[in-house]
């Protein structure tokens, strides 16, 4: 029971500083109302940054007073912010979108597909559950910068995809060697190692098919974006990256924390600040805003890192979903 309240105080912290580290880059400085006067000092000076239309070179006084009010309109807005009725509001959204995501593959199919335990693999992980976190904060980042649910809805599931598809890869004998992921056998004592393997590859590229086939009413240039920005985090820049030098790092009791926040920005951040970043570009968020919105991905990133090691250590198997006491074995 203990361990179980561990875990969930936790999810509840990592959620609390996602509303709080909003809140700082897009100067809503009532949502840390309650959390001391020092963050409240520090959301009042971010709230000088705000991107300011000018005319010649000069800031507009009517747009800063049209810039004011709008953050003065957004405050009055956030005090009644509920996050937690936030997540269950988008969560049936992202789930339904999810299963349309898989049910529309066989119906694009001419023809009776020998491959068709690709789709299986694919659908038995993606549909396992899970927090959606990564998609709900893409819709988030979207909604915040002046876009649209439908508009972000292929780019939230994309994250979703990709995540998946790193889970799957992540529980092979030749990576974790996990038995256990969501509450559920692994992909690969289901449907065995190569076709875990071609799943979680169909899965990536299915991910920017989505995004290009199904973004629609958004620039072609943001759409182009979003796209590269996806190849970056899942890459050798991202979170491939990240898990070479983690694989790499294993047992060496000499790891400089440098190299620590390297494979944790790159593992777990990259894909986090791809979500958020992608839904506000896609929600027509400027380069300051962008910038805004990866550096409170990247924090957010670390933290759920930091939570995750955590619960690695504090919570069991049944409360975490997935076989707990790894780490510790590996190092």
């Amino acid at each position: 029971a203990e361990r179980k309240m561990t875990a969930r105080v936790l999810f509840s912290a990592v959620l609390s500083v996602t509303l709080l580290l909003f809140s700082d880059a897009f100067n809503l400085a009532p949502f840390t109302a309650k959390l001391g006067s020092k963050l409240q000092t520090s959301c009042k000076s971010a709230s000088n940054i705000g991107v300011l239309r000018t005319r010649g070179g000069r800031r507009s006084r009517s747009s800063t007073l049209s810039r004011e009010s709008s953050v003065s309109a957004s405050m009055a807005a956030a005090t009644e912010f509920d996050i937690k009725a936030y997540f269950g509001e988008k969560l049936p959204l992202v789930e339904g979108a999810l299963k349309e995501s898989m049910d529309v593959m066989p119906r694009d199919w001419e023809y009776d597909s020998k491959a068709k335990t690709a789709l299986e693999s694919m659908e038995y992980s993606l549909m396992a559950g899970g927090k959606r976190i990564r998609p709900i904060l893409a819709l988030a980042a979207a909604e915040m910068c002046g876009g649209t649910i439908e508009a972000a809805m292929p780019t939230a599931l994309a994250t979703e995809m990709i995540h998946t598809m790193s889970l799957m890869h992540d529980d092979l004998p030749c990576m974790d060697n996990d038995d256990l992921r969501r509450g559920k056998p692994t992909n690969h004592k289901v449907f065995g190692e190569d076709m875990a393997v071609l799943g979680g590859d169909a899965l990536l590229s299915y991910a920017f098919e989505y995004i290009a086939r199904y973004t629609s009413g958004v620039p072609p240039e943001r759409v182009l974006d979003v796209i590269a920005r996806c190849g970056k985090c899942v890459g050798a820049l991202g979170l491939v990256g990240g898990q070479v030098v983690d694989i790499q790092s294993e047992g060496d009791k000499d790891v400089t924390l440098e190299t620590l926040q390297w494979i944790h920005e790159h593992k777990t951040a990259a894909l986090l600040e791809f979500a958020v970043v992608g839904g506000g570009i896609i929600g027509g968020a400027s380069e300051a805003e962008v910038a805004r919105l990866s550096k409170f991905a990247m924090n957010i990133g670390l933290g759920f890192q930091i939570i995750d090691d955590i619960l690695d250590v504090t919570a069991d198997s049944a409360t975490l979903g997935k076989t707990a006491g790894k780490d510790l074995l590996v190092d």
